[in-house]
């Protein structure tokens, strides 16, 4: 299997822990897995115009190299930072599982869903 594909379908698995975990009110959970749909997406279109893994964790970065709308844009930047504040107790004020209320991670949900299908009618 080429790599950007197996890219892709970690990033659509992953989709599918987003929206389990949102259903199950894990909220940071799902901020985490959507933070992390998108970067897996932009990385596979990398992967496939590029021929080589660029190592990042800044989905900003590669959504403004792989010209991405400005609106998507703004809506990863927004996502950026989960990465870490979802994972590590000293990012933030607050604890992981306290950042996010369900209608942060819906919003972040919509933005990776948003990405995968751009990045998927991009590797068409």
């Amino acid at each position: 299997m080429e790599e950007f594909k197996k890219w892709m379908k970690q990033a659509e698995a992953d989709l599918d822990v987003a929206e389990y975990n949102l259903k199950g009110k894990l909220y940071y959970v799902c901020a985490n897995y959507s933070q992390q749909v998108v970067e897996k997406a932009l990385k596979a279109l990398l992967i496939k115009k590029k021929k080589k893994l660029i190592k990042t964790h800044s989905i900003t970065k590669m959504a403004k190299e792989l010209n991405l709308p400005n609106k998507l844009i703004f809506k990863i930047s927004e996502l950026e930072p989960v990465h870490l504040e979802s994972k590590y107790p000293d990012f933030s004020t607050k604890l992981p599982f306290e950042e996010y209320e369900e209608k942060d991670v819906i919003e972040f949900l919509n933005t990776a869903e948003e990405v995968l299908t751009w990045v998927k009618e991009k590797l068409k």
